[in-house]
């Protein structure tokens, strides 16, 4: 029954009446004796926020993943409140990130999962909390690691649970991947390392969310000798001028360059826009006596090489 409906004025006065009194809601009559104010505007008050009898109400905002305890028996492998032998309570991830850490120092990261990686890197991030859930909600929410790690700021903040100290540390391992990657090419022969020039630019651009363009500019002998990225795009186009191409080809002192640039659809595929495009750089390099090795196009799983495709 209804706060705001009473049928039994004893029910409602406690004085021992007998009267029935119709049904009504609270706010349209005067508090009955007996009642104080606050306790008659209180009555009214909730009366005015239940809803009417037999309607069906449904939360305002639904949350996007669901929100449990972090230490219900139903959130991370294992969960909740674990009892030792002694009767002592303890949350079930005591112990979890030294354990974790360990099992890595010891046997590296071949046999552990990815989120247990991505853990690893939040621990720095978020401490004295168990990790576990948010790893895996990073990774359902961009599909690998790889993922994880390219992800914008903005995406990655708008991932539940997600701090500017996490957006920090994954950018922090990024820097780290471009670095070796990188390593394994600068100052070497270009044409005789070419898959690990080809590891190289998958790692830096296979999962970016925008197109990115970069030129690797190479002396007579074909060593890398600068990479650069020719600017920030849009999903599916960056702009790229012949003119400054060949321009800084000439500040280098290059003798020949390679292209790179991805696909974030992640199909290595060339338009029709990415053909006519080499063509006007191979243009504008030949005048000056720079030869154009290869346009290499970048996608998740595979790239593309123009060259091979007799498009160069």
């Amino acid at each position: 029954m209804r706060l705001g409906m009473w049928t039994d004025i004893k029910d409602a006065l406690g004085n021992g009446a007998k009267q029935k009194l119709p049904r009504k809601r609270l706010g349209d009559v005067t508090a009955p004796r007996g009642f104080s104010d606050n306790a008659w505007e209180g009555l009214k008050e909730l009366d005015a926020r239940t809803p009417p009898p037999g309607v069906e109400t449904e939360p305002a905002y639904q949350s996007s993943f669901r929100k449990t305890d972090r230490l219900g028996k139903d959130v991370a492998a294992g969960g909740g409140i674990i009892i030792d032998k002694d009767g002592s309570k303890r949350p079930h991830y005591w112990g979890h990130r030294e354990r974790l850490r360990t099992r890595f120092l010891k046997g590296g990261h071949d046999a552990m999962p990815e989120y247990e990686l991505l853990e690893l890197v939040l621990f720095n991030a978020i401490p004295r909390i168990d990790v576990k859930p948010l790893a895996k909600r990073l990774l359902a929410t961009f599909g690998d690691l790889n993922g994880v790690i390219a992800a914008s700021e903005h995406r990655i903040l708008q991932v539940d649970g997600t701090t500017d100290r996490v957006f920090y540390h994954l950018r922090l391992v990024e820097a780290f991947a471009h670095r070796m990657g990188q390593a394994k090419v600068l100052q070497r022969d270009v044409v005789s390392s070419w898959d690990d020039l080809v590891t190289y630019c998958r790692t830096v651009m296979a999962h970016r969310e925008t197109e990115q363009f970069r030129i690797l500019y190479l002396d007579r002998k074909n060593v890398l000798i600068a990479d650069e990225a020719q600017g920030a795009g849009t999903v599916d186009h960056v702009p790229v001028y012949p003119r400054e191409v060949a321009k800084r080809s000439l500040e280098l002192n290059a003798s020949a360059i390679v292209l790179v640039h991805n696909h974030p659809s992640g199909d290595p595929t060339p338009s029709t826009a990415d053909i006519d495009m080499t063509t006007q750089v191979q243009f504008a390099c030949e005048a000056i006596g720079v030869t154009v090795h290869d346009h290499i196009i970048i996608g998740k799983d595979r790239e593309t090489s123009l060259k091979s495709l007799d498009l160069l």
